[in-house]
C-alpha cells in the first residue's frame, strides 16, 4: 500500500504512522495542515512545523498544506494536495472525533482512495500507556485544563509522569489522552524516528493555560 500521513507532529499521528510501518506500507508522504488562522476545529495548530523536523529525521518527503480554518477551505486545501499524489489512501490519528472522522471519509470517496484510522476508539488510558511503554518521547506543547499546571509545558512524558497525569485527569475529569483539548503534543523520539529532535523552547503561562514556545 502507498500512504500518506496525515500529520500534526503529536501523539496520535505518530501512533497512525508507526501502524502503518508495522504493516509494512510504502509512507509516500507526512502531509501537515498548517492552520494561519487562530482556531480550527479539524486540525491541531501548535509546533504543526517541526513535521519538517520528523520528515527529515526518517527520510520521508514532507507536504506542507497552508489554509485558514475554515469549513470547508480546510478540508479542501488537504483535498488538493492529495489529488497530486500516487496513493493508495491516507491514515490519520482520529481516535474518538466523529466530525474528523465523516470528513475525512467523505474525502476519501471523492478521491477514490482509502481513509484509515486504526486508532479509532481506542481506550485513551491504553493508547498513551502503550506509546509511552514503546518508547514514544511525547512532549506537552500546550496545557488548558485544570489540573494541568506550568510544570507540564516542554514536559516529556515518562511512566511515573503518566501515572500522574492519569491520575489528575481522574480528579479532574478530563481525557487523559486530550481528546478534549486538554493538552496538545508533540513527538521528538520514538521507534518511526531515526534520531531525535532536540528541542528548546520557552513556557508561557497564564495562569489558566499555557503554550511551549519552541525556539
Amino acid at each position: 500500500m502507498r500512504v500518506a500521513i496525515l500529520s500534526s507532529g503529536g501523539k496520535d499521528s505518530a501512533a497512525a504512522w508507526w501502524w502503518a510501518m508495522c504493516k509494512g506500507w510504502s509512507i509516500e508522504a507526512l502531509v501537515t495542515v498548517i492552520i494561519t488562522d487562530d482556531d480550527s476545529p479539524m486540525f491541531q495548530i501548535p509546533s504543526t512545523h517541526l513535521v519538517e523536523r520528523q520528515a527529515e529525521s526518517a527520510g520521508i518527503p514532507w507536504v506542507e498544506v497552508r489554509t485558514i480554518g475554515q469549513t470547508p477551505d480546510d478540508i479542501a486545501a488537504l483535498e488538493e494536495a492529495l489529488s497530486h499524489l500516487q496513493l493508495d489512501g491516507f491514515v490519520s490519528g482520529a481516535l474518538r472525533s466523529d466530525y474528523q472522522k465523516s470528513r475525512l471519509e467523505r474525502m476519501a470517496e471523492r478521491l477514490g482512495i482509502h481513509s484509515w484510522t486504526p486508532l479509532w476508539h481506542q481506550s485513551g488510558y491504553n493508547h498513551l500507556k502503550g506509546m509511552i511503554d514503546h518508547g514514544f518521547e511525547i512532549m506537552m506543547t500546550g496545557v488548558s485544563a485544570e489540573g494541568l499546571t506550568q510544570k507540564w509545558l516542554g514536559h516529556v512524558l515518562t511512566p511515573d509522569s503518566f501515572n500522574e497525569l492519569a491520575s489528575l485527569a481522574k480528579t479532574h475529569r478530563f481525557h487523559v489522552e486530550g481528546e478534549g483539548g486538554e493538552y496538545e503534543t508533540l513527538v521528538v523520539g520514538g521507534p518511526h524516528l531515526n534520531d531525535r529532535l532536540m528541542i528548546e523552547g520557552t513556557a508561557h503561562w497564564d495562569g489558566v493555560r499555557g503554550h511551549y514556545e519552541i525556539h
